[in-house]
C-alpha cells in the first residue's frame, strides 16, 4: 500500500478529532472534544507550531501524523515531536506506519528541524519497535509533564 499525505486544513477538523476520539480511547486517554478542536484550529491557522498531515490509502482515509516544532540547546537547535501519529485499525501492521515516519522525517529535515522526539506507550511494542528501527532511541529519562 502506498500512502499518501496531505496538510490538513480547516475543513479537516471534524475528521481529525474523530480519529483522534479513536486513538485516545486505544490507550484509556481522557479525551475533551471542546479542548481539542481548539488545540487544533489554533495549530492549523499557524505553522510556527508545526504541521498535521492526513494519512489516505486508496482515497480512503487511513490515519494522520502531527509534528510539533520546539526549540532545544542540547539537540542543536529546531526540534519536533511526532506529537502524535495514528492509523485506524484496517491499516496497521502493512507498513504504513514506517512509510509515515520517513515522510515526516523528510518534512522535518526541510523545516530545518535537528531531532525529533517522541512517546510510545511502554505496552506498545509494535510502536517501539517501529521507531527503533527508524534511529529513534532511548535517552534512558522519563519525560515529566506539568500542566499550566
Amino acid at each position: 500500500m502506498n500512502p499518501h499525505f496531505f496538510a490538513a486544513g480547516k475543513d479537516d477538523i471534524d475528521l481529525i478529532l474523530e480519529m483522534q476520539e479513536e486513538y485516545y480511547a486505544l490507550d484509556n486517554y481522557t479525551f475533551n472534544r471542546e479542548m481539542a478542536k481548539e488545540a487544533l484550529r489554533i495549530f492549523i491557522n499557524d505553522a510556527s507550531y508545526g504541521k498535521l498531515w492526513l494519512i489516505f490509502i486508496n482515497n480512503q482515509t487511513a490515519g494522520y501524523a502531527a509534528l510539533t516544532l520546539g526549540y532545544s540547546f542540547e539537540f542543536g537547535g529546531r526540534d519536533a515531536f511526532l506529537d502524535e501519529l495514528y492509523l485506524r485499525s484496517d491499516y496497521r501492521h502493512q507498513g504504513i506506519g514506517a512509510a509515515a515516519v520517513d515522510f515526516v522525517a523528510e518534512q522535518a529535515k526541510s523545516m530545518g528541524v535537528k531531532a525529533i522526539h517522541l512517546e510510545v506507550e511502554i505496552q506498545n511494542e509494535s510502536g517501539i519497535s517501529l521507531y527503533r528501527r527508524y534511529g529513534f532511541q532511548d535517552h534512558k529519562r522519563m519525560l515529566m509533564t506539568r500542566w499550566v
